[in-house]
């Protein structure tokens, strides 16, 4: 069974590896935009360093990419920090033939592609100590180092497996769409394990809130108390560099148990397959109708333009904005019911929040069930409020009063509808996350047809695929 293993790997390894031209191209490039920005961050007394996987030699051909790190000197005020770290970028970026482009993270970054390439210029500060940074982005050099300083030629190759063992199923990336393992925390895992196989084989007996110390920061005795500190993370690996922090943060409980499951199900029956699986196809009109026949649900779908803002921002406001939906439907007065729901988002055209309706339609008359008849006050309350417009009471039972009153909202979509035509602030008021809540202020849709479903499938294929993997979840035991 070993041979099998290895036999799988290395034929994995030898489509994974870079081809020579390509590697030539992008380390030439990486070259060139060190040298320039060592040029431009003279006149600042900033030290430009390269970082990403090129570094390591652990990148993979479909993540042809990296990142120039500027690093200005501590008393630079936030302002001036910022504004010469968006000039070099730019002088950067052009010297080098790329069209620049702003994105957003803790402070403002300068991003563009030159021969296809993805190169990042993030400024930074040079501290000495990695638990006094003062902008995230900070301890990447200190990353840089250590994994230098800790990976060969043949570890790299073996993060290399891992990092497209996650890539093919859809777990690689700790950024808020995908909530899995970054490539940092593949090469932690790496120097950890020695080898691809035996992260696997470790990986088997994570449980929730496993803990990771490569540096033994803390004795045994510390590791509840350690948990209680990352509390709902459940995997924690303490980041080498800063004892403070767990570098699995972003990990879900769902990708930390897709990872276990995948990694059983390759252990037990190795195959290629797990490298390079096929793409989810799309779901058909036809698979949309069966399913919910066979459910005996209904789907909701709160379409809108998503807001111009950076993923790591759209996506947990995204996330956000269905909970709060789902809230809005189950309070208790309205009586509606969600059985599922999940987030769906281009970044560009389209987002939506499905609603899958355990009880989406009520009858016309709802029981209001009051105070017992022994509390007087409540129950003078609560017969003042019904005195009038009610279908049947005050009557008792139980020794409760109860009244009969007509419903106000009979379908989930028209509870909705009313909830979200609200102006932005009122919005806001209800706890619809601010860049949503501007959007939806201007244009929202709601659907429940099937066949508008349909054409939404037929005209987005990822939103296709994004049902199917909806209504076709992974078993992960």
């Amino acid at each position: 069974m070993e041979k099998n293993y290895y036999t799988i790997l290395n034929s994995a390894l030898k489509k994974i590896l870079p081809k020579e031209p390509e590697e030539l191209k992008l380390k030439n490039l990486a070259k060139e935009a060190l040298n320039q920005a060592k040029i431009l961050a003279k006149e600042y007394n900033a030290i430009p360093i390269l970082a990403g996987s090129i570094t390591r030699d652990t990148w993979l051909p479909s993540k042809s990419e990296f990142d120039i790190f500027v690093q200005f000197p501590e008393d630079f005020n936030e302002k001036k920090f910022e504004s010469s770290g968006l000039k070099i970028g730019k002088e950067l970026v052009t010297k080098l033939g790329g069209k620049v482009e702003i994105r957003y993270a803790q402070h403002p970054y300068v991003s563009g592609k030159i021969q296809g390439i993805q190169i990042d210029v993030v400024p930074c500060y040079q501290v000495k100590d990695p638990e006094k940074i003062k902008s995230a982005v900070d301890r990447t050099p200190f990353h840089v180092k250590f994994i230098e300083e800790n990976i060969d030629k043949h570890l790299s190759n073996e993060v290399r497996l891992l990092k497209q063992f996650c890539f093919a199923n859809n777990i690689y990336g700790a950024d808020a769409k995908t909530e899995g393992f970054s490539g940092y925390v593949c090469e932690l895992l790496s120097i950890k394990y020695k080898t691809f196989l035996n992260v696997l084989k470790n990986c088997l007996s994570w449980r929730p809130g496993e803990i990771i110390d490569i540096k033994s920061f803390y004795k045994k005795e510390e590791h509840q108390k350690l948990r209680k500190h990352f509390r709902g993370q459940p995997l924690i690996l303490i980041d080498p560099t800063d004892k403070n922090r767990n570098t699995c943060a972003a990990v879900s409980p769902r990708n930390f148990f897709k990872l276990k499951k995948i990694t059983e199900d390759f252990l037990l029956n190795p195959s290629e397959n797990f490298f390079f699986g096929e793409k989810t196809q799309p779901l058909t009109e036809k698979e949309l109708v069966k399913n919910q026949i066979v459910r005996g649900t209904e789907l909701l779908l709160v379409i809108f333009k998503p807001p111009e803002v950076v993923p790591d921002i759209l996506w947990p406001q995204l996330r956000r904005f269905g909970e709060r939906l789902q809230n809005i439907l189950e309070e208790k007065k309205y009586e509606f019911s969600v059985l599922g729901r999940e987030v769906f988002t281009d970044e560009k055209e389209i987002a939506v929040v499905l609603l899958e309706m355990e009880v989406s339609k009520l009858p016309k008359v709802q029981k209001r069930v009051g105070p017992s008849i022994f509390d007087f006050n409540d129950s003078a309350n609560f017969l003042k409020k019904y005195s009038k417009n009610v279908i049947s009471g005050p009557f008792i039972e139980d020794s409760k009063w109860v009244v009969e009153v007509e419903r106000k909202f009979l379908t989930a979509k028209a509870k909705l509808q009313d909830s979200l035509k609200e102006k932005f602030e009122t919005l806001k008021e209800k706890g619809i996350p601010s860049f949503i809540a501007k959007e939806i202020s201007k244009n929202f849709l709601i659907i429940n047809d099937y066949k508008k479903i349909a054409y939404l499938m037929k005209k987005d294929y990822s939103f296709g695929r994004f049902l199917r993997t909806f209504f076709e979840k992974e078993r992960l035991t």
